[in-house]
């Protein structure tokens, strides 16, 4: 019995200590995001701008920063509470929830990264109100946002061919991606679409079909893979998505016509 109450003991104080070194290795990040909202209550922007990684600040103006805001109620915070608290190297993870002022509780969740001035908020996310379908993960958006997105990248990809420049589309991948290809790298991968001389703008009188259950990785990639049933040639895409600042960003667009 008293090497039984010494390995329960043991075990206790492991799990205790385990907690307390998540505690102290993410009270940084807890910190940060503390601020971000404080910023926000009073109003000042550009103090919250200053908790954003480079990343979501440059895929989302200052414009699209206050709708959001606004919209989701976050100008009115009063305090924050973290059930789940992750970190990995230099990517961490906050999962919670905030209270406003009018009474309200808004469930949040805050990605950050590590650079050298510390952690900043790579991405933040609201879940949706409302029923949710049941899945493996509540961060894959639901089927209507995903069929959006997809008509949204054709349509995106489609006046690119048709300018055969990818200038504009090139705006719409996320900051990973644009550090790796340039809009003239991007020009030459899809050159052999741009010379086929169709106007994929009919694309948008279809709706997309998944030929496989979209994926969201522990990496937090997200998978799509289909077509559009056009005639006599179906259009196949490939897509990848990566949540960043206030929304997912492409990462990878391949497509096919076969």
């Amino acid at each position: 019995m008293k090497t039984l109450l010494k390995i329960i003991i043991g075990i206790v104080v492991v799990f205790v200590l385990a907690i307390g070194a998540v505690f102290l290795f993410t009270g940084d990040m807890v910190k940060t995001g503390d601020m971000f909202f404080e910023s926000l209550k009073a109003n000042d922007i550009d103090s919250a701008y200053s908790h954003l990684s480079e990343d979501f600040k440059s895929n989302t103006n200052e414009k699209e920063f206050r709708r959001f805001i606004k919209d989701n109620s976050l100008f009115g915070f009063k305090e924050s509470s973290w059930e789940e608290r992750s970190i990995n190297g230099g990517r961490g993870v906050l999962v919670g929830s905030i209270s406003t002022i009018e009474g309200g509780v808004i469930p949040i969740k805050l990605s950050f990264v590590k650079g050298e001035n510390g952690w900043k908020i790579y991405s933040v996310e609201k879940p949706s109100s409302g029923f949710q379908e049941e899945s493996n993960t509540n961060s894959i958006p639901s089927e209507e946002a995903l069929i959006k997105m997809v008509m949204d990248a054709a349509r995106d990809f489609a006046l690119a061919v048709n300018a055969k420049n990818s200038e504009e589309f090139h705006k719409t991948f996320s900051s990973q991606f644009k550090k790796q290809f340039t809009v003239e790298k991007l020009d030459e991968i899809y050159k052999p679409i741009y010379d086929l001389g169709v106007d994929l703008m009919l694309l948008q009188q279809y709706s997309p079909i998944f030929e496989e259950k979209p994926t969201l990785g522990e990496d937090g990639i997200l998978r799509l893979k289909g077509y559009f049933p056009t005639n006599p040639s179906k259009f196949y895409f490939n897509q990848t998505y990566i949540y960043e600042g206030l929304g997912w960003k492409l990462m990878g667009y391949s497509v096919n016509i076969n």
